[in-house]
C-alpha cells in the first residue's frame, strides 16, 4: 500500500507485491483507493479493462503530452497496442495527417483503419524522405512507442522544424540516445519524455471512456481475443509474438 503496509502474505514467508500498485492477475487485490476510478456502469468490464497502461499512455501522450490540436499532424512510430491507441487518440484530436510507421504489414493495415492517412515499413531506405515530402517537411508531433533507440531516432528525424518528439516506449535502460545539438537547437526542437501519457487516471479514464462512448475513440478495435486466467502464460506468448493487440484476462 502507499503507506508501507502489506495486505498478501505468501504461507512461506515470502513477501508478494504488485506492480504499480495496480495489478491484477489474482481473483483478489488489494489496491489503494487512489488507484481506484468511478466508471459508468453501462460499460462492461472487458471493454473498461482496455483503458489501462496501453489506452492512458497512448492516447494520453496525444492528448496531454503532444496537447495535439485539429489540423496538426502527428506520426507514430511502433504500432503495438499503445502505438495503435496513439493512432486513435490523433483522430479523436482532429489530426488531419496520421502517419503510422512499423515493421511489420499488419499493423499498418489495421492502422490505416483505424484512422491512420498514411502507413510505411519502418525498414523503408527512403522512410525520412518520405514521410518530409508527405508532410512538407516534417511532421509537427511525431510519437515513438516501439521502445527501442532506432525507433526515436527515426521519430526525431521526421519531426519539422519547431515541431515535438515524444517518447513512451521506455527503451532499454542501459541504452543512450545520441542528437546532433546543432539541429536541435538551430530547427528549436521539443523532445517531450511520456509516462502513462501524463495521465490523471481520476481525470483522464473517465474523459477517455466518454468519448469512447460518443464513438470518438474506438479502443474496443483493440481488442483481439479474450481469455481465462488459467491460459495467461498462452496469452503473454501471443503478445511477445505480436499475434494480438489487446488481450484481455476475464474472471
Amino acid at each position: 500500500m502507499l503507506s508501507g503496509a502489506r495486505r498478501f502474505h505468501c504461507d512461506d514467508g515470502a513477501q508478494p507485491y504488485h506492480h504499480s500498485g495496480v495489478s491484477a492477475f489474482a481473483e483478489y487485490a488489494v489496491v489503494s483507493r487512489r488507484s481506484v476510478v468511478k466508471i459508468d456502469s453501462d460499460i462492461s468490464l472487458v471493454e473498461a479493462a482496455l483503458f489501462g497502461c496501453a489506452v492512458m499512455t497512448g492516447v494520453g501522450t496525444v492528448v496531454n503530452t503532444c496537447k495535439v490540436r485539429p489540423g496538426d499532424s502527428v506520426a507514430v512510430v511502433g504500432l503495438g497496442g499503445v502505438g495503435l491507441s496513439s493512432v486513435l487518440g490523433a483522430a479523436a484530436c482532429g489530426a488531419t495527417r496520421i502517419i503510422a510507421i512499423d515493421l511489420a504489414q499488419d499493423k499498418l493495415d489495421l492502422a490505416l483503419q483505424l484512422g491512420a492517412t498514411d502507413a510505411f515499413l519502418a525498414t523503408d531506405p527512403e522512410i525520412v524522405e518520405k514521410v518530409k515530402a508527405a508532410t512538407k517537411g516534417g511532421v509537427d508531433h511525431a510519437i515513438e512507442m516501439a521502445g527501442s533507440v532506432r525507433a526515436f531516432d527515426l521519430a526525431y528525424k521526421i519531426t519539422r522544424r519547431g515541431g515535438k518528439t515524444a517518447t513512451a516506449g521506455l527503451a532499454n535502460p542501459n541504452s543512450q540516445i545520441t542528437l546532433p545539438p546543432v539541429n536541435l537547437v538551430g530547427e528549436e526542437r521539443t523532445i517531450h519524455g511520456s509516462y502513462m501519457g501524463s495521465c490523471v487516471p481520476s481525470r483522464d479514464i473517465p474523459r477517455f471512456i466518454a468519448l469512447y462512448e460518443r464513438g470518438k475513440l474506438p479502443v474496443n478495435r483493440l481488442l483481439s481475443s479474450t481469455g481465462p486466467l488459467d491460459e495467461i502464460n498462452a496469452a503473454f506468448d501471443l503478445l511477445d509474438q505480436g499475434k494480438v493487440v489487446r488481450h484481455v484476462i476475464t474472471f
